[in-house]
């Protein structure tokens, strides 16, 4: 078992030298629901001999003939899954073996060596309370109104829940409504931004996902997201491609003061928050230095005219448009 898919072909390669006899299927949550079961249903009746696999099998797996597990860097798993996934081997008559095994050429963090040791502990029946107890000790027991918060929360995560909280007391203590104290930017682009359950298929790992995603702060932020998720799960479908890229736009958004965009076929509007912008003589020279381009409604919104009808480029061309007008509010 490895932490990563791009580990698998890496690791097929170690066994075939190994062992160029031993059948081998794998299972990791990119291949199709029937080609995972197709080597599920081998294994477990004993068409093969190794199963290859992520952690996607950490749980919910019974097979009486798995009696050996070997997890591969197993420094980079959180205590709890490797409690799951040792609890696949065993189920039968069989004595069976789990191997953690690490890098010998990598330092491996001290929370990380710690799990290990805790795992030559558990080996009793009934050993949830103990585990909880020292994953506790190692991660600490988190701070609910502080940074120091561990574990998931997964209805909205305590990033979100701290900044809610922060709000409603700002607004009982001093009397601020709540969009004065804090606003995010309204995107709607018409096209489909989301993680499909396709591409990761954890809910847990999802929302997780999806609350970092949402306090990506930088451009920076963003391409190291992207780059994490291609090295989990592979290579970006278009809907989280598309999502990066509207958090990217929020943040052009909020540079240039602007609430709420709606993207259509034919344009752009834009609507400023309370209607005001840090350089408004550059806008309005921006403005009708572009008269047949740009349009300024009676409710102070503003609409750029283009064709975005194309929504393979619609997503660049709003980028276009909203850098040019975060370059008049500096």
């Amino acid at each position: 078992m490895a932490p990563r898919i791009k580990d698998l072909p890496k690791i097929y390669d170690i066994l075939k030298s190994l062992v160029p006899d031993v059948k081998i299927s794998t299972a990791h949550g990119k291949m199709k629901v029937e080609d995972i079961d197709k080597s599920m249903i081998e294994f477990s009746e004993g068409r093969v001999d190794i199963l290859l696999s992520t952690n996607i099998i950490e749980s919910g797996l019974d097979i009486p003939l798995a009696n050996t597990l070997i997890v591969y860097n197993s420094d980079k798993f959180g205590l709890s899954q490797l409690y799951q996934m040792r609890g696949r081997v065993g189920r039968g008559k069989v004595r069976a073996y789990a191997y953690l095994t690490t890098n010998e050429n990598k330092l491996i963090t001290s929370d990380a060596r710690k799990r290990l040791d805790v795992m030559q502990t558990l080996d009793n029946l009934g050993a949830g309370f103990s585990l909880a107890s020292y994953d506790m000790d190692i991660r600490g027991a988190g701070n609910l109104l502080g940074e120091e918060q561990s574990g998931h929360i997964k209805e909205v995560g305590i990033e979100l829940y701290q900044s809610l909280l922060k709000s409603a007391v700002e607004v009982e203590t001093i009397g601020k409504s709540q969009e004065s104290i804090e606003w995010s930017p309204q995107i709607q682009i018409g096209i489909s931004s989301k993680i499909p359950e396709s591409y990761i298929s954890d809910i847990t790992i999802r929302l997780s996902m999806y609350r970092r995603i949402a306090f990506l702060k930088s451009e920076e932020e963003i391409e190291n997201i992207k780059f994490e998720l291609i090295d989990r799960f592979g290579n970006l479908p278009l809907e989280v491609h598309t999502l990066l890229e509207i958090i990217l736009i929020k943040q052009l958004c909020k540079i240039s003061n602007i609430f709420k965009i709606d993207v259509g076929n034919n344009g752009i509007g834009i609507k400023f928050y309370q209607d005001t912008f840090s350089n408004p003589e550059k806008l309005l020279s921006y403005i009708s230095k572009n008269p047949d381009k740009i349009i300024v409604k009676p409710d102070q919104s503003v609409v750029i005219l283009r064709n975005f009808s194309d929504k393979k480029n619609r997503i660049n061309l709003v980028k276009e448009e909203l850098k040019a007008i975060s370059k008049l509010a500096s």
